[in-house]
């Protein structure tokens, strides 16, 4: 029976997203209104997925464990990463509802799994926040010309946490035409700089980037690729916020899954240019390999744009860093509103309630940005809490992404058919399949341990990290059963499934 059918009479006839909407399971009271444009929700994915603020923050890293090579990291990461979007662009078609993750999850297995994947994600997200704003610090300190410490680094952190926040509150009108600001700065500025480096300070010709110059040597290249290839795994994840803000977006099951695959190639090919052009202009690979040059590039901007272009490229930036907390806030926001709004999250009155003027969820959002103050604030207290708290950022989304693919996977064995405007037909397993083999794979390389020299604790602290968060979850889940509460449709992807508890 249609949602126009069963409307009460003193209800408007609903739109087809509304009705779409209602015919999941939602109210006809449709709070989010749909102001993000196409553009709109690339730019939401792209800021998120922000390859100035990767690649800046890891290219010293990367460069020194594998030396140039480490660029193709970038290619195949990305290859990997559009199979996982592929497979959420066909589950978004099927359920555009704000939150991503958590209701896919939950409608493709059940409502313990929908939970744990919430649970998880929204961890995830609230350390990546915390990291991408402490991650800041550094070149906020170098633009006002200070010097780094703790205590800068902390103030900078918490400048972008606030800023980011209070454009979140303004609604999604502003959020749309902040991100596309985002976007437009941070892709315009990348090129800018790319070609000036590519034209007035290139040191080398591309065969570089099949010489590691001494990088790795002395045991297994491939391990010190692979470890390398954490600036890409790091790097590839954003899209799927195109889907976190389905109810904000027209016509969702079509644009977002397009979204989803434009912020790879818009995203991955900033990346890899942005990441070729700093290679091709590193003076002495020996240099950073060997940790003499622990930071090639504040000296390859400063050597190539002196000190006052110096400036303005941090200006851009600092944008990056200020756009992908911006849109960092506004995935979480949506994903505790949607878990809160099926009354499974602690405080879930409070949470999922609706600011009517502005239209988004004002005490969700205010999470996203104290929790996220709070850890950024610890490191003041510990550094080594912070890294480890922090070290779960990368894994938890991979968890988080991963528990939909194999929830997928699960329910089209099942049977799951879907109807969606987006659909991969008979390509549906295979790509299922491999996006999940390929997520496995990228979990065990961010988990696995590299410096026996250093000790158990930091060799194994992702994984720990990882088993810490899920093991709360599992305990509070048994304590409290938040799965039990509310009425929102679960496991209902399955022909045969039920919507009783799972």
């Amino acid at each position: 029976m249609s949602a126009e059918m069963t409307r009460p009479a003193d209800q408007p006839v609903l739109d087809e997203d509304a009705a779409h909407l209602a015919s999941l399971g939602y109210s006809y009271d449709q709070q989010f209104k749909r102001e993000m444009t196409f553009w709109g929700n690339v730019s939401l994915g792209f800021t998120y997925l922000s390859p100035v603020v990767g690649i800046y923050s890891l290219f010293a890293a990367s460069l020194g464990l594998a030396g140039p090579p480490m660029f193709w990291s970038l290619l195949i990461v990305g290859a990997g990463q559009l199979l996982v979007a592929t497979v959420f662009g066909e589950i978004v078609s099927n359920y555009p509802v704000a939150g991503g993750v958590y209701p896919w999850a939950r409608r493709l297995w059940g409502r313990k799994w929908g939970w744990m994947n919430g649970w998880v994600y929204l961890c995830a997200l609230l350390v990546t926040i915390a990291s991408v704003s402490y991650g800041a610090g550094p070149f906020l300190s170098a633009l006002l010309g200070m010097e780094a410490s703790v205590d800068s680094t902390i103030i900078a952190a918490l400048l972008v946490i606030l800023v980011a926040t209070v454009l979140n509150l303004c609604g999604t009108r502003i959020l749309n035409k902040v991100a596309m600001l985002g976007l437009l700065a941070e892709l315009g500025g990348a090129l800018v700089v790319g070609i000036w480096l590519m034209v007035a300070a290139r040191q080398h010709d591309l065969g570089v980037l099949f010489q590691s110059f001494g990088a790795g040597e002395g045991g297994d290249y491939f391990a010190a690729f692979a470890a390398a290839g954490l600036i890409g795994i790091y790097q590839y994840y954003g899209f799927e916020a195109c889907g976190d803000v389905a109810e904000e977006v027209p016509s969702p099951g079509r644009t977002i899954p397009k979204a989803m695959r434009m912020t790879i190639y818009i995203g991955g090919f900033a990346a890899m240019f942005v990441c070729l052009s700093l290679i091709l202009a590193v003076p002495d690979f020996g240099a950073v390999i060997s940790g003499s040059d622990a930071d090639p590039v504040g000296s390859v901007l400063l050597s190539a744009f002196g000190p006052v272009g110096f400036k303005v490229v941090l200006a851009v930036v600092m944008i990056s860093f200020v756009s992908c907390a911006l849109s960092l806030q506004a995935a979480t926001s949506r994903l505790a509103y949607s878990m809160a709004r099926d009354g499974i999250l602690p405080a879930s009155r409070l949470l999922s309630k609706f600011s009517e003027t502005r239209h988004v969820p004002p005490y969700a959002l205010l999470v996203a940005g104290l929790v996220p103050a709070l850890i950024v604030i610890g490191s003041k207290v510990s550094e080594d809490a912070l890294v480890a708290i922090i070290s779960f950022a990368a894994m938890g989304m991979y968890m988080g992404f991963q528990m939909v693919v194999l929830a997928s996977l699960r329910a089209r064995l099942k049977g799951w058919q879907p109807r969606g405007a987006f659909q991969l037909g008979k390509w549906g397993i295979p790509v299922n399949i491999a996006a999940l083999v390929w997520g496995v794979l990228g979990m065990v390389n961010m988990a696995w341990p590299r410096t026996p020299e250093a000790g158990w604790f930091v060799n194994w602290i992702v994984l720990i990290s990882s088993v810490t968060v899920v093991a709360a979850g599992l305990i509070y889940m048994a304590v409290k059963k938040p799965y039990l509460k509310g009425d929102a449709p679960a496991a209902d992807a399955i022909p045969a499934a039920t919507l009783r508890a799972r």
